[in-house]
């Protein structure tokens, strides 16, 4: 939609770049109460531009010299709407005679421009429909002359409805009807958008923290509130993991891993040379005919089925030796003996 307004020295042409699918009914019938204007301000009343929140939107001016001599020319932009929403682009100031210059007022409005607190004041309507006036100031470069020329056009801010898809194609002829719609959308998205992302609330990486104690409880897991939130969404997770190696070394590894943030180091076959280092001090004990006294068994003092826990952080702070020593506890062996010891790389270093 373009609309022109022609002057003895310059014309304008006015470009919406987003124009809106209807416009209120009380716009269309608005008499016209600024003087002079005649039919050419009918016109420009026609001239709309569609503003949605936090969305750009850009009316082109098309700038003509129609006159003999080169002119200096300014831009200004007034009306009933923030100024802070408008910002001016021009590629220069100079019009030479039957030359041409294009400039771009860039509209943005809040992204929450509908839940603002000026939107919620008791006894108070959000105005939506705003009068924009374009005035175009001139300054002939040999006389010196001054000249204004000046154009009017509308700006209606609209939210984006999404349900008008779903209706037939006359309905976005009514503007009522698009508002009036946002209203169940607003209500019921939410909803639809649960439902498309269900996935996301029952992974216990992503669910919000309040849907963790159920998800907890659905894999019979008890939380341990001496880690960190995110430690426990991995426990959780891993859940089911950790109950099929419970028991086991691998089991004890890996749950540790989960807690403590220390690698699991897969990589390296020397347990003295990982992180989380578990060796076993399992033997057959004293066999009659079999065993060697002094070499492979000793008579007393021995403990069976023992292991020793190495732990080994960068930081010894990093590990809550007693939050381990409740989890050696639940998931070794109940016939099983252990000695933890922790030993921080920085001691290390400095030893």
């Amino acid at each position: 939609m373009t609309q022109s307004q022609k002057s003895q020295n310059l014309c304008l042409q006015l470009t919406p770049m987003q124009i809106p699918e209807a416009i209120p009914v009380s716009e269309v019938k608005r008499p016209i109460s600024w003087g002079g204007m005649g039919t050419n301000a009918q016109e420009r009343l026609n001239l709309n531009l569609l503003l949605r929140p936090g969305e750009p939107s850009e009316m082109v001016v098309q700038v003509k010299n129609v006159g003999s001599r080169p002119v200096q020319m300014d831009l200004q932009v007034k009306g009933d709407f923030p100024q802070e929403w408008c910002r001016i682009g021009m590629e220069g100031s100079e019009v030479r005679a039957g030359q041409q210059m294009e400039a771009v007022l860039y509209f943005r409005i809040p992204t929450d421009f509908f839940e603002s607190l000026s939107a919620l004041h008791p006894k108070e309507t959000l105005k939506l429909n705003y009068i924009v006036h374009l005035h175009a100031y001139l300054i002939e470069s040999d006389t010196s002359r001054r000249e204004v020329e000046s154009t009017t056009f509308n700006l209606y801010v609209r939210p984006p409805s999404l349900y008008l898809n779903f209706l037939p194609a006359i309905y976005r002829e009514v503007d009522f009807v698009g508002r009036f719609l946002k209203i169940f959308e607003q209500s019921l998205e939410p909803c639809v958008h649960t439902l498309e992302n269900l996935w996301a609330y029952l992974d216990p990486l992503t669910a919000p923290q309040a849907m963790l104690p159920f998800l907890a409880h659905w894999v019979a897991w008890n939380q341990t509130p001496q880690i960190g939130l995110e430690r426990q969404r991995y426990l959780i997770k891993s859940a089911m993991q950790i109950y099929q190696w419970r028991g086991t070394r691998q089991g004890l590894r890996f749950y540790l891993h989960l807690a403590t943030e220390l690698p699991l180091d897969d990589h390296i076959s020397d347990e003295k040379d990982k992180h989380i280092g578990i060796t076993e001090f399992f033997s057959r004990g004293c066999v009659f005919g079999e065993a060697k006294l002094g070499e492979d068994s000793i008579v007393g003092g021995s403990r069976p089925f023992h292991f020793t826990l190495h732990l080994r952080p960068e930081n010894k702070n990093q590990i809550d030796e007693s939050f381990v020593r409740s989890v050696i506890e639940q998931e070794k062996p109940a016939f099983c003996t252990y000695d933890l010891i922790i030993e921080s790389k920085e001691l290390m270093a400095n030893g």
